[in-house]
Order: C-alpha cells, then sequence, then structure tokens
C-alpha cells in the first residue's frame, strides 16, 4: 500500500430532511464527480483499488467519475445516520433540526457529544459500532497492495481524522462539517501509521469558472 485516498461523494439532495431522500446525487453532485474523474486521468494518478460504500450516491459519485464493475462496495464505508440520530436528539431531547447550514455547527457537536455518550435509545447503530467499522474497514484497505481511493461521505471521513489525530468529539464535528463534495484526503504510512497528508483537496473545482461547485451540502 502506497496511500489511501478518500473522496466524500458529490453534492446530494440538499433539500432532504431524512435519509432516504437525501441519498442521491444533484446534477451538480454528478458534474463534480465527472470533473474530479477527468483531473484523476489527467494527472496519471492510477489506483489499481477503487471502493466505495453500498449507498446510492457513493455508486454514482463512483460512476460519474468513471469507475464500473471494478469497485469493490463495502457497508463499513457507509455514512452514519445523521438524519436519524438527529430525531432522536429532537425526541429525546428537545434539539431540533437546524434549517440553516450555519446552525449546524452548533448541532452537529452535540449530537456526536450525546451518541457517543450513549444519550440516545435505539440509535441506528452505537457510536462504538461506528468507530470499529470504520477502523477495520480502513485496516483491511490499508493492508492490500497499491494505492486504493475510497469513495465514501465526510462524517466517515471525520472519524478516520478523529482516529488518526486523536481528535475530541467537537474537533470532529468541526472537520466533518469543513468537507467540501468529491474533496480528497491522503493517507499515508508515516512509520507504522497512517498519516493524513492531504486534507480537503479539491484542484479539479479551482478554477475561477468552477468555484461554484466548491460546496459542502
Amino acid at each position: 500500500m502506497s496511500h489511501i485516498t478518500l473522496v466524500r461523494h458529490g453534492q446530494a439532495n440538499t433539500e432532504a430532511r431524512d435519509e432516504v431522500s437525501y441519498d442521491k446525487l444533484s446534477p451538480l453532485g454528478h458534474q463534480q464527480a465527472a470533473w474530479l474523474g477527468d483531473y484523476l486521468r489527467d494527472s496519471a494518478h492510477f489506483h489499481p483499488r477503487v471502493y466505495c460504500g453500498t449507498l446510492i450516491r457513493h455508486r454514482e459519485t463512483a460512476r460519474s467519475m468513471g469507475f464500473g464493475d471494478e469497485v469493490i462496495q463495502d457497508a463499513r464505508l457507509n455514512e452514519l445516520e445523521y438524519f436519524n440520530l438527529a430525531k432522536l436528539m429532537e425526541e429525546q431531547h428537545g434539539l431540533p433540526l437546524p434549517t440553516e447550514r450555519e446552525e449546524f455547527a452548533r448541532h452537529m457537536p452535540r449530537v456526536f457529544g450525546a451518541w457517543q455518550e450513549d444519550a440516545l435509545e435505539n440509535p441506528p447503530e452505537t457510536w462504538a459500532d461506528f468507530e470499529s467499522r470504520v477502523r477495520s474497514a480502513l485496516a483491511e484497505i490499508g493492508a492490500g497492495d497499491g494505492p486504493a481511493l475510497v469513495v465514501t461521505s465526510g462524517g466517515l471521513i471525520g472519524m478516520v481524522m478523529r482516529q488518526l489525530l486523536d481528535l475530541d468529539v467537537s474537533a470532529m464535528a468541526r472537520v466533518s462539517m469543513s468537507i467540501m463534495n468529491t474533496s480528497m484526503h491522503r493517507l499515508r504510512l508515516v512509520g507504522d501509521q497512517l498519516s493524513p497528508v492531504l486534507f480537503n483537496a479539491v484542484p479539479h473545482l479551482d478554477h475561477p469558472d468552477r468555484q461554484f461547485a466548491q460546496t459542502h451540502m
């Protein structure tokens, strides 16, 4: 393994208020992914191993990037269910789901904190289970041969950064909020441990004509 490149999916349905309706790319999301695929091919970035989660937005991103049947789907790479966690937070702790992006900066740390502390009854998965599946998927991919490309989601990338950099929950939430659609995050071995050497890179969206496509939601 020379490196792992994590990619957040393209822009999804920004009007969604539940997991099912969020799980599809917008037209801009498909375009972002196509531009990223072109960039990787034009710059001769070669990934003999390509992975993605099993969510629709992961598979659509990989396809729009130009990948086909070679993509390995792994449910451990799926996103945490934020809408469902937020619904529990509202029902059990009276915290409503925000309507503006700026409000999520305060909302997400509180949701993550309650989830980590097992203060949400009957979550879709426990915090410990989410941590465990992310760690096991990354370890398995890291043990393979050659560079790997992994199409996943912002919350999972945030958890990877938490695990590699010992971030607390509030810092993980801030990191997750900052991650742009189709951004790249590269991990390399430093000594015997994976370390981030690239974070939130969108070179395929740097041209002035494409900066409108540097989206977070």
